[in-house]
């Protein structure tokens, strides 16, 4: 069961090893063990990657949606039929409990399918004109060759979201996945060549980062970039597009607040929030952080919140019944160990967690922080892990200005029974996403996207196509 598969470029339709390539070795977080080697691209597979997409697009972007269409449906028909194999790959070196990594893939695969039916709905429009002689037409035609980067903490779905986007509004792609964790990539370069997509059309690289998206951004043939990961990663990628005059999304990073009412049903509320909170060990751009608990429920929200923390399974991801995996890389662990060593000096209280488990793989238990400072880290820096951070408030408009109070704006939770409250919490956070008693974001027919420091543009919902699309009118004299 710790067989791993083979790692591969994907350029031009051609799974391209890593013969005379500069590699790096994958490992498995949960025990350190090496899984397998990782070919780089070589500038001259960058320019083969970059020459291939452009002669496709030439072709892709006249195919009929129907064909598009179906190229996606089948894609994600094998998405299920794989989803156990490829779901047991993505544990294996990235981490995350097998059934979360099974549910990565079979949620991907609704994405895929929903980007089929919508993109055959890309409609342009007629505009009437001021006079007869005259026809007035917009069009929304594919922007082109897409450059796309995507993280380790989901990296199928992740991945998923920008090739079916691409691939829909009729542009190709040039894709550079994880390099900690390809496995879900190589994986998704094979459904679509099994699928039947034309050669050039998708294409796979792998390298240093900061190589490959300087190579790819500075080429003339990308007209769009889109990126998932750091706030900071993604400043220094929009600049270098920006300069360009190159159209960006960025999906960040955030530190999402949660507002507990005095009026919330508690237990559901705690209960609901550690299964979110802990998942994929805390290591999501939305997972909420920092807890901001009415002071008249504080103890029993805090009491019920370490009750379901304590039931929390961890160990390999593969192992039955494990709930929560190791983080993802050992650098992950140094960097929780700060965050609570930082939160204790401050005179917070460590109630739960607050340290590495074991000596082998990269496990840190989930840790709940009471009432740190105001300007510790955990408070002003998104920890990425499993560490949630839970404060008393006092009246509701301070928890808002509290929870406002940093640059991300991602996603923010809230719970509460009063539709006065969930009012003043939706027009008041400053979120792309606001979640009020449950957790609605991430659905292939919504938005998903930020605000402030977290991003521009969304992917999913109907606004996914808008980064792929041009505007163009068409005005024509008939006479």
């Amino acid at each position: 069961m710790t067989q791993y598969d083979n790692l591969y470029l994907y350029i031009d339709g051609e799974f391209i090893d890593g013969a005379q390539r500069r590699s790096q070795t994958v490992s498995n977080p949960a025990d350190g063990s090496v899984l397998g080697e990782l070919p780089h691209a070589s500038a001259d597979d960058l320019d083969r990657a970059l020459a291939a997409a452009q002669r496709a697009f030439l072709s892709w972007r006249l195919e009929s949606p129907l064909v598009r269409s179906e190229i996606l449906r089948r894609a994600a028909h094998l998405a299920r039929e794989r989803a156990r194999e490829i779901g047991r790959h993505i544990t294996l070196d990235q981490g995350k409990p097998l059934a979360e990594a099974e549910s990565e893939v079979l949620s991907a695969a609704e994405h895929a399918e929903w980007h089929a039916e919508e993109g055959r709905r890309i409609y342009g429009r007629v505009i009437p004109a001021r006079t007869p002689e005259v026809e007035q037409v917009v069009l929304r035609e594919p922007i082109g060759v897409s450059a796309a980067f995507t993280p380790w903490n989901f990296p199928f779905s992740q991945a998923m979201r920008k090739i079916a986007a691409a691939l829909a509004s009729g542009c190709t792609i040039i894709i550079k996945g994880p390099e900690d964790a390809p496995s879900a990539l190589v994986a998704l370069a094979r459904l679509f060549h099994d699928a039947g997509l034309p050669n050039g059309c998708l294409n796979v690289v792998w390298g240093v980062p900061h190589e490959v998206s300087r190579h790819l951004i500075e080429s003339s043939v990308v007209r769009k970039v889109s990126f998932t990961g750091s706030v900071a990663v993604g400043k220094q990628l929009a600049a270098l597009a920006g300069s360009q005059m190159k159209r960006t999304t960025m999906e960040l990073g955030g530190h999402a607040p949660v507002i507990v009412c005095d009026d919330a049903d508690v237990d559901d509320a705690a209960r609901k929030l550690v299964a979110f909170k802990y998942r994929n060990a805390g290591q999501v751009c939305i997972s909420p952080t920092r807890f901001l608990v009415h002071r008249t429920v504080y103890e029993r929200f805090v009491d019920a919140f370490l009750l379901y923390t304590s039931r929390i399974r961890i160990g390999p991801g593969l192992a039955e019944g494990t709930t929560m995996g190791p983080l993802a890389h050992q650098r992950r662990v140094s960097e929780m160990q700060e965050f609570v060593t930082d939160a204790r000096n401050g005179g917070a209280e460590i109630a739960a967690g607050g340290a590495r488990l074991g000596d082998t793989g990269c496990f840190f238990a989930p840790t709940v922080i009471l009432d740190p400072a105001a300007q510790s880290q955990v408070m002003t820096q998104e920890p990425f892990g499993p560490l949630a951070a839970i404060v008393p408030f006092g009246e509701l408009d301070s928890a808002i200005a509290l929870a406002n109070g940093l640059p991300f704006g991602l996603a923010a939770y809230a719970f509460t029974s009063s539709s006065r409250n969930a009012h003043a919490i939706s027009r008041g956070l400053e979120a792309g996403m606001v979640n009020i008693n449950h957790f609605g974001a991430g659905l292939a027919e919504v938005p998903f996207g930020g605000m402030k420091d977290s991003g521009l543009g969304s992917e999913g919902g109907v606004e996914t196509f808008e980064g792929y699309l041009i505007t163009k009118l068409v005005t024509r004299h008939c006479g």
